[in-house]
């Protein structure tokens, strides 16, 4: 099984449209940083964790011929507006592909892209099925059962969905708060890929004192940095961390 992070930027990304590197240098092409999706593989589904507005780019540079899935963590348009580029995958199958999500971002994608859900016309047919995202998830690995869950965390005034896969990794892109009786499921992983925007304190996102304190609360194996800024510079970001927590790039891929 893999993990692949397909883009660690934030909203805009690195750099932004305008062409802001911000504190991050150009030359290092871990700071070229698109929106945040992720992929998670097993031999025999390609699930997607958000539709990114890079998401063309991203499925081109790895090559992905299939999504089996789609699991939104929530309604924001850095986490939606690639929606579109799941056509092809729908052209090439003939069959809807199962999107999962809350209520909240439900309502919005229906509100927003209801072309994608209706069928208009036989030129233009419903590419995707719509889904409640339950607690619990189930795909396989080889024959073997593997659970993802997702538990909502508070993102400043909407709530985020967080996905924890075969009780080893937690991807977190979008965060400021984890409510405390979900902390157990957090224990331990292997892996644990959190927001962290910046330095200064933010209503919507963990910064770099709060992801490093909710690291050390839970005492992941490996931690891993997502949504950066143009404020974070990867090598300077790396020389500051911990040892078992490095920043995030795009295309970064965990085996499970």
């Amino acid at each position: 099984m893999k993990f692949i992070i397909l883009g660690c930027g934030s909203s805009m990304g690195v750099p932004r449209p305008d062409g802001f590197y911000g504190n991050c240098d150009p030359k290092n092409k871990k700071n070229n940083r698109t929106r945040c999706s992720a992929l998670f593989q097993t031999s025999d589904e390609n699930i997607l964790i958000d539709t990114s507005p890079d998401l063309r780019q991203q499925l081109l540079r790895h090559k992905i011929k299939k999504i089996s899935k789609v699991l939104y963590s929530h309604m924001h348009g850095d986490q939606t507006h690639g929606i579109n580029d799941l056509r092809s995958f729908y052209i090439n199958s003939r069959k809807p592909i199962n999107v999962y999500a809350d209520s909240f971002t439900s309502k919005y994608l229906l509100k927003t892209f209801s072309y994608i859900f209706k069928s208009y016309s036989k030129e233009y047919p419903a590419t995707l099925k719509l889904n409640k995202l339950k607690n619990n998830f189930f795909t396989s690995n080889n024959n073997r059962k593997v659970k993802i869950k997702s538990i909502k965390v508070e993102h400043g005034k909407v709530k985020s969905n967080c996905f924890i896969i075969d009780k080893k990794l937690a991807y977190i892109s979008d965060v400021s708060k984890i409510h405390n009786r979900d902390f157990k499921y957090f224990k331990n992983l292997k892996y644990f890929v959190v927001d962290c925007l910046w330095y200064n304190i933010h209503p919507s996102h963990f910064n770099l004192e709060k992801s490093l304190s909710i690291i050390k609360k839970f005492k992941p194996k490996n931690a891993i940095l997502t949504n950066l800024s143009p404020v974070l510079d990867y090598k300077v970001l790396k020389k500051i961390l911990p040892r078992n927590v490095i920043p995030a790039h795009d295309g970064l891929t965990i085996k499970l």
